[in-house]
């Protein structure tokens, strides 16, 4: 008797962290669904896959429709294991324009709840399930450059932790992963850079922590450490830290 093929989507899947995972999840034997706004890019990855695939266009900063979307995808793929919500933005904003801080709010926040309010739906009727969503070890702590960023990935944290106590003690997962800088154009303006990794690392740990059904996963896994440090420093020494980083 064969092993049931396992399905994933993953949301964000166009570049960076998402288009690494995609290839992960299919050396490991997933049916793997991508969404992206940019479905070019997407058949380019197809391309690249041995196994069988599916495309979406999703754009999340457009939630009523995103959710109907993703409701659709789930159908046409006849059911899936696991939901990857990895789509965000990061601008930076020392100006505090209001434009980009409302901009990444209907991404990174307003787009991850309705991507995660299918996948709660979809597995609570389906009584078992894996949610994982993308955060960042960003959501410490804030910063002046990009404070709705950072104020965006917190909230993902949050959230992904009260969605685990709602389902605590049911065959439902839920991975808040938290990378620290990885090799994407999201980090092209950032001038303090260490311990950047290549998104098939990345990719290769967070297929890990969903192997093991993690709670918290750190990326790479020495960013725990910094995590540890940075949550109990005071205000004003994080602060004057920060200010002679920049």
């Amino acid at each position: 008797m064969h092993d049931r093929i396992k399905k994933a989507i993953v949301i964000g899947a166009s570049s960076g962290i998402g288009y690494a995972l995609v290839k992960t999840l299919a050396r490991n034997g997933y049916e793997v669904g991508m969404c992206a706004r940019r479905t070019g890019l997407l058949k380019n990855l197809q391309d690249e896959l041995s196994g069988r695939s599916y495309i979406k266009k999703i754009d999340i900063s457009q939630p009523y429709t995103a959710v109907r979307l993703l409701e659709d995808f789930i159908n046409q793929m006849g059911g899936v294991d696991l939901i990857v919500i990895n789509s965000g933005i990061r601008i930076e904003n020392s100006g505090l324009e209001l434009q980009p801080e409302l901009d990444t709010v209907s991404v990174n926040v307003s787009g991850f709840i309705a991507m995660a309010n299918v996948a709660v739906h979809y597995f609570s009727e389906k009584k078992a399930g894996h949610i994982v969503g993308v955060s960042s070890i960003a959501g410490l702590r804030a910063t002046a450059r990009s404070p709705a960023y950072n104020a965006s990935k917190s909230f993902i944290s949050n959230y992904m932790s009260g969605l685990r106590q709602r389902f605590r003690g049911k065959n439902i997962f839920v991975t808040d992963i938290r990378p620290g800088f990885v090799d994407t154009t999201m980090i092209e303006n950032v001038k303090l850079k260490f311990w950047v990794a290549t998104p098939a690392k990345t990719a290769d740990q967070i297929m890990l922590a969903i192997q093991k059904k993690k709670k918290v996963v750190y990326v790479t896994r020495r960013w725990a450490v910094i995590a540890m440090v940075v949550k109990v420093l005071p205000e004003w020494l994080y602060n004057l830290i920060y200010s002679r980083a920049r």
